[in-house]
């Protein structure tokens, strides 16, 4: 598939052909419905089909489509479907296994569309499968391939860090909620909450009254039993902080009992999920190593090991693209404007893809800045010599990084600063 995209779409449509029986498919969480065309939008079909989420429903469709194939003699078979949710991956990947070729239709061009056979804003499963089927017949889809085991496994893993990070950010929050109101003066001592010796203070002395008539060396032997090396360089000072700042603290002193209940489940929960971060990093490290094109991604200064798995899980194998800009329009970083007559839109990111991968796009690309010279370099270009934004100059940074990641691969190479600016050593 050509990378422009009216080059693409063409594609796309000139597959359809006089022979096709184009099936339309409106997914739900336990009935789908599924409507099926021609190639012009006649629909072939007396009445929809509703089928269960099981492989008794599976069967049913298959049976369903071979009859309409013998009756209309239809030689080829094209199925498209929205990708609404997850109730669409079991059957997906079960016609794909078959051989059958599936595509995707976005949720977005079902909504656009619906009105286009009867002028009317009225939806319903069977309307929606039809529009389905009119989308594929026109050429509004894209393809679904299965990825290799290697990149269903990143994908699964990466999913799982995510969930596990928000959740871990949610605790966070709910601590820093309970200092704010128990010990709100507690910052002015630990500025990072997380480090060992705020932990082993939470867990010793969870509320100011409990360590304001304590002596500084009764609190360190008090985080003896949650550290080893309590005392240390700051040990003493710490501890003659922490006396203070509890004795004049005008944090809430209701209801102790529970709230010190509270923050014990907090702290434990806390913990406990760090720990598993810790061991999913440990086992996307292991993963990458199973991936050769993730080696010469880390060959990217900046680009570390959580960056490379994110953005591999969203695009999957990207020897799959021939230029960069397939991966932003994956993304939904490709550029959208709304102009009319006279009147000229703002230029604004489409945002129809993977949020994940546009959000690890992003951050991948502040860091490079940050701490790769290639891309520090391109960014202070932008800046004083093109008159950028900072902002501007940073999204133009990730079309670069997208490029320079579907080339690298492409051509089987590491990343060469001498490919990417012009007279680099001079640069440097």
């Amino acid at each position: 598939m050509k990378f422009k995209q009216s080059d693409a779409q063409n594609q796309r449509i000139e597959q359809i052909t006089t022979s096709h029986l184009v099936v339309g498919i409106d997914m739900a969480k336990e009935t789908h419905v599924a409507q099926a065309t021609n190639f012009r939008g006649i629909v072939v079909s007396k009445r929809h089909l509703s089928f269960s989420n099981s492989i008794e429903g599976f069967e049913k469709l298959s049976r369903w489509v071979a009859e309409l194939q013998q009756k209309y003699r239809f030689k080829k078979l094209i199925i498209g479907m929205e990708p609404t949710g997850h109730y669409w991956f079991n059957l997906a990947n079960w016609l794909s296994d078959k051989g059958l070729h599936v595509v995707m239709v976005n949720p977005a061009t079902t909504k656009r569309n619906k009105e286009n056979r009867d002028n009317s804003p009225s939806k319903n499963d069977p309307k929606d499968a039809l529009v389905i089927a009119d989308s594929v017949s026109r050429g509004f889809y894209y393809e679904y391939t299965r990825q290799s085991l290697v990149f269903q496994r990143l994908k699964t893993i990466m999913s799982d860090r995510e969930f596990w990070v928000t959740y871990c950010v949610r605790l966070q929050n709910r601590i820093v909620r309970w200092l704010d109101i128990r010990f709100p003066e507690y910052p002015s001592v630990f500025k990072d909450w997380t480090c060992k010796r705020s932990l082993a203070t939470l867990k010793a002395f969870p509320c100011p009254q409990d360590i304001a008539n304590y002596i500084a060396p009764d609190v360190i032997n008090a985080w003896r039993v949650y550290m080893q090396r309590a005392g240390g360089v700051t040990g003493i000072e710490k501890a003659a902080q922490l006396i203070a700042q509890a004795k004049r603290s005008v944090g809430e002193r209701t209801a102790v009992e529970e709230a010190k209940a509270d923050l014990k489940r907090l702290i434990e929960e806390y913990e406990r999920v760090t720990n598993m971060l810790e061991q999913i990093e440990k086992d996307i490290e292991a993963l990458l190593t199973e991936i050769p094109m993730a080696q010469q991604l880390r060959t990217i200064k900046g680009l570390g090991k959580i960056f490379t798995a994110a953005i591999l899980a969203g695009t999957g194998d990207l020897r799959q693209y021939a230029h960069g800009r397939q991966v932003l329009r994956k993304a939904g970083m490709n550029l959208a404007q709304s102009t009319s007559g006279k009147r000229k839109g703002q230029i604004v990111l489409s945002k129809r893809g993977d949020s994940a991968l546009r959000k690890y796009l992003y951050l991948a690309t502040v860091q490079l800045v940050w701490n790769n010279p290639v891309f520090r370099h391109l960014h202070e270009q932008n800046l004083q010599v093109k008159k950028m934004k900072k902002q501007q100059s940073i999204f133009k940074l990730i079309g670069k990084l997208a490029r320079i990641l579907v080339g690298v691969v492409q051509r089987g190479e590491k990343f060469t600063p001498e490919k990417t600016v012009l007279n680099w050593t001079e640069a440097a």
